[in-house]
């Protein structure tokens, strides 16, 4: 749906402004580019927190305790 929207978005830019909507069809990838290393590291730091809970926690689900 996302897809979607953004899909009627341009269309809706194109009509009104046409040179904006190719500058932007060209811009997006690049962009997307140059932020994917920082998407990268983000999800690593997130597997490394997720990763220290659960070893944190095992103990506890070994014991059955209830958190």
């Amino acid at each position: 749906m996302r897809t979607f929207i953004a899909l009627v978005l341009w269309f809706l830019l194109l009509v009104v402004c046409w040179p904006l909507a190719l500058i932007a069809i060209f811009v997006f990838p690049i962009f997307w580019l140059l932020l994917l290393p920082f998407r990268i590291i983000g999800f690593s730091i997130e597997l490394i927190f997720r990763f220290i809970g659960a070893l944190l926690m095992f103990p506890f689900r070994v014991l059955g305790v209830k958190a």
